[in-house]
Parts: structure tokens; sequence; C-alpha cells
């Protein structure tokens, strides 16, 4: 049984420790506004996009939340993987 004093660790987990506001930005930055609503078709990334809006949609949303989050963990396998290949 782990102390009080013990916090759990998320080392494995790459979410932990990332704002909704970074993944956004950081998947507006490798896609493009376009190329992150042909990815998933939600109006706040097809419609006028913004961070602002996206978080204020996103955090009201569970679902699209999640479907974000797993779009920022495939983003990263790909930069991995381009990486690898260079």
């Amino acid at each position: 049984m782990p102390t009080p004093e013990a916090k759990p660790t998320q080392a494995r987990n790459p979410l932990h420790g990332l704002t909704l506001e970074s993944i956004v930005t950081q998947l507006a930055d490798f896609y493009g506004w376009d190329g992150l609503g042909q990815h998933m078709p939600i109006r706040c990334f097809t419609h006028d996009p913004s961070v602002g809006s996206s978080l204020k949609f996103l955090r009201k949303t569970p679902w699209a939340r999640d479907k974000v989050e797993s779009l920022y963990l495939f983003m990263l396998r790909e930069q991995k993987r381009q990486k690898l290949k260079d």
C-alpha cells in the first residue's frame, strides 16, 4: 500500500500534465485548422475555428474531448515515425 506522501506517477501517460489548450494548439499547428476539421468534422474545427471556441465546446462535450485526445496521441506517433525516417 502506498504511503500518503507517495503520489501515483503517470510517467507513461503522454497526456499527463498537458492542458486541453496545449493539445488543441499543437493539433492546430500540426494539421492546420482545415486538416483538423477533416480528421474530426466537428463544427468548432470547421466553421470559424479558434482555440477559444474549441476549448469552450470540448470542455462541455466529453465524447469530443476523447476524440481530440485520441487524435493527439495519433499525432505523437506520427511525429515519432517521421523522426525515425529522417
